[in-house]
């Protein structure tokens, strides 16, 4: 299989994976927002977002690390074991001490304490995680059957168990166990790809260095995704206020996994190409990451925040009003995230430039820090959600000063000018369609289809090229399969 043909299979392999992670608890978001109310989900989004701080140190980096070091071992069998043998022992003794900490810290007395404890699983299902090494080796696939199979049992246990806004406690404890057994599955597969004789010396050491070096820019990055939710769980005592946030936040995620999963098959592309010294076939990739980014992101980016006031409460139910403002703050996000994914992940930290990645997001964190505590103060959870946007504007810039140098940037901006002006012409007629049907589901589904006739009617008078590659793609298998079925 050609290069090219494998980036396009892994991408699709990978969003589904990242979709079905989002996707499937989205279902049962309208229900749980009824059943548990916005203080329930307000609870576990604050509780989750602690736990998640322990997993990222449990982790220590070694996801990202790992794929990158099984990527440039893809065709060594035996250097492939061993790196495999030598993370997880890392990985289990890393999370050990952090379940330690954790239970000290959080689990004693805590006002929430029945959920930090059933939390706990999250974490041990960390020490299990080896998706990072199939993803290493370029094997999607595997990952993609195990989180079907899991959160489909998952979302449906949820539906038969939670019933009232006591049963917080059984929502978590079913996707914390869907994690756990999910990561296991994994495990059956490793066997066929961890062949090549005898386990060679492990030397664990070895690695200390470089994970702490790629864990500082990633704990760096996790604490700008979590600073905002824990903030505001500390700072406001009413957590309806997380769970608006938390609310709009799922949209986000859902369509953010849908720009930034090209991300997570690029990296070991990346990384086995910068192995190779092949500086020309990197600059080729990262220009058609940035064409994929703009041309998903900005229709995305207006569509989302064109919709969020009938959207929220035919999706959320009453009382979540605040969620479509939160969408709305939030809709630039798919656009610069999308941004500093293909600059800071697809390139940065496979290239082993993690300093300067460290340095753009680190300034994020401090930029978030301080105007999250002024903001949130003032505007509570809308506070929070225009700091992160502020945040993030600061991460790009820097990391476009970073790599001013190395990318041939003119194209680019073409690009980006391109699809602001053709997704700028689709939200006029959206709102044209708003005015006209300004409620309900017709009204979303109206300014869904009228939106994407307009945006890809721009595109085509504008000529894109990449467009023209999508149409033809999906003409060739159409076509493939018509003949296959004939």
């Amino acid at each position: 299989m050609s290069g090219k043909k494998s980036v396009v299979k892994n991408y699709m392999y990978n969003l589904v994976y990242q979709i079905l992670i989002l996707i499937l608890p989205l279902v049962t978001t309208p229900y749980l927002s009824r059943v548990l109310g916005s203080d329930g989900v307000g609870i576990y989004s604050y509780t989750y977002a602690i736990v998640t701080y322990f997993v990222l140190f449990g982790s220590l980096g070694i996801a990202l690390y790992g794929q990158r070091e099984i990527a440039y071992a893809q065709d060594q069998p035996r250097k492939r074991k061993k790196i495999f043998f030598e993370l997880i022992i890392i990985r289990f003794i890393t999370v050990f001490i952090a379940a330690i900490i954790y239970y000290f810290w959080f689990v004693r007395g805590n006002q929430y304490q029945t959920y930090y404890m059933i939390l706990f699983i999250e974490l041990f299902a960390t020490a299990f995680d080896i998706s990072w090494f199939f993803q290493g080796i370029e094997e999607f696939k595997k990952t993609v059957i195990r989180n079907v199979l899991v959160r489909i049992i998952s979302v449906s246990l949820v539906f038969v168990f939670v019933k009232t806004s006591g049963d917080l406690w059984k929502y978590i404890l079913i996707y914390s166990l869907g994690d756990f057994l999910g990561n296991l599955l994994l495990w059956f597969y490793l066997p066929k790809y961890l062949k090549g004789g005898r386990i060679p010396r492990l030397n664990l050491t070895r690695h200390i260095v470089p994970l702490i070096l790629l864990f500082i820019p990633q704990v760096t990055n996790k604490l700008y995704n979590l600073l905002d939710t824990t903030m505001l769980g500390a700072l406001i005592s009413d957590k309806s206020e997380t769970g608006y946030y938390e609310q709009a936040q799922k949209v986000i995620r859902v369509l953010l996994t849908i720009v930034t999963s090209l991300g997570t098959v690029m990296v070991p592309r990346m990384a086995n190409t910068y192995a190779h010294g092949n500086k020309k076939q990197i600059n080729s990739y990262l220009k058609n990451s940035f064409n994929f980014v703009f041309i998903v992101s900005f229709p995305m980016m207006y569509g989302v925040a064109t919709i969020a006031t009938a959207f929220v409460p035919i999706f959320f139910g009453s009382g979540y009003d605040k969620s479509a403002t939160l969408i709305m703050v939030f809709s630039p996000m798919l656009v610069l995230q999308g941004i500093e994914n293909v600059i800071g992940t697809q390139y940065l930290l496979p290239t082993k430039r993690q300093k300067e990645y460290t340095i753009s997001v680190a300034f994020g964190v401090l930029t978030n820090l301080i105007l999250n505590y002024i903001f949130i103060l003032l505007w509570k959870s809308i506070g929070a959600a225009i700091a992160t946007v502020i945040s993030q504007i600061v991460v790009d810039g820097i990391q476009i000063w970073y790599v001013r140098r190395n990318i041939r940037w003119r194209p680019i901006i073409q690009l980006f000018v391109k699809y602001l002006f053709a997704s700028t012409i689709m939200f006029i007629v959206c709102c044209l369609v708003k005015l006209i049907v300004n409620t309900g589901v017709i009204s979303i589904l109206l300014q869904c289809v009228v939106g994407v006739a307009a945006y890809v009617g721009m595109l085509l008078l504008l000529k894109d090229k990449f467009l023209y590659k999508i149409i033809d793609t999906v003409k060739s298998k159409f076509i493939g399969l018509k003949n296959s079925i004939a």
